[in-house]
């Protein structure tokens, strides 16, 4: 598979889970539905619009294909009308999150080397890739940012970006080097979540 082929999959791919996961989010706030569509659409479009604009990638490819915008209005259409029983939404989210997590990293940091930025900057730019929807479904609904939690997040995407960036310098295999990325930042997101791993946080004293 091509680097351009594999792109487009991904891309595809991890919009349609960030558009399920701000989808979730909509439902759970119990927006009507041109709320979870927005929410829909702002999550799974929200970190390629941050990865595009930093690389110098204009317009944006979610303003040239059309594909980019149908596919988190289909998802958020589903989401709407046949989205599981509120009480189990949770258990999905993580999940659907998890999945879009790693997806977007290892899109942002393959368009940014595919784009001749350096290792560290294609790390940098994958990791905003992988949260940028995330943070900005968030903030829509009012809730404090997943990547601000103490929880393993960010940390997750980060290390997705990071083995997308030394497998290609090492020259291996595009689509097992994204598939390893992937499921690493799943496995420590869904994982770090179920044993309540976390990030340290500040000693306070009284």
């Amino acid at each position: 598979m091509s680097a351009t082929t594999l792109l487009l999959v991904l891309d595809l791919v991890g919009i349609a889970v960030f558009g399920v996961s701000g989808a979730l989010a909509g439902v759970d706030k119990k927006l009507d539905l041109f709320g979870v569509l927005f929410l829909s659409v702002a999550t799974a479009l929200g970190g390629g619009f941050i990865r595009d604009a930093l690389i110098g990638a204009t317009p944006a490819a979610a303003l040239t294909d059309g594909r980019y915008l149908l596919v988190p209005v289909v998802v958020g259409l589903i989401v709407f009308y046949v989205h599981p029983k509120m009480a189990r939404l949770s258990r999905v989210f993580l999940l659907v999150d998890a999945a879009g997590l790693g997806l977007f990293a290892v899109a942002g940091a393959r368009k940014a080397l595919d784009f001749g930025v350096p290792a560290v900057g294609a790390c940098g730019i994958g990791l905003l890739t992988a949260i940028g929807g995330g943070l900005l479904r968030d903030v829509l609904v009012r809730e404090i940012p997943t990547v601000l939690h103490r929880e393993i997040y960010a940390t997750a995407g980060l290390l997705a970006a990071v083995i997308v960036v030394v497998g290609d310098k090492a020259e291996f295999n595009n689509v097992a080097t994204a598939s390893v990325a992937i499921s690493v930042a799943f496995g420590l997101r869904v994982i770090s979540r179920w044993k309540q791993w976390s990030a340290p946080l500040p000693r306070i004293t009284e």
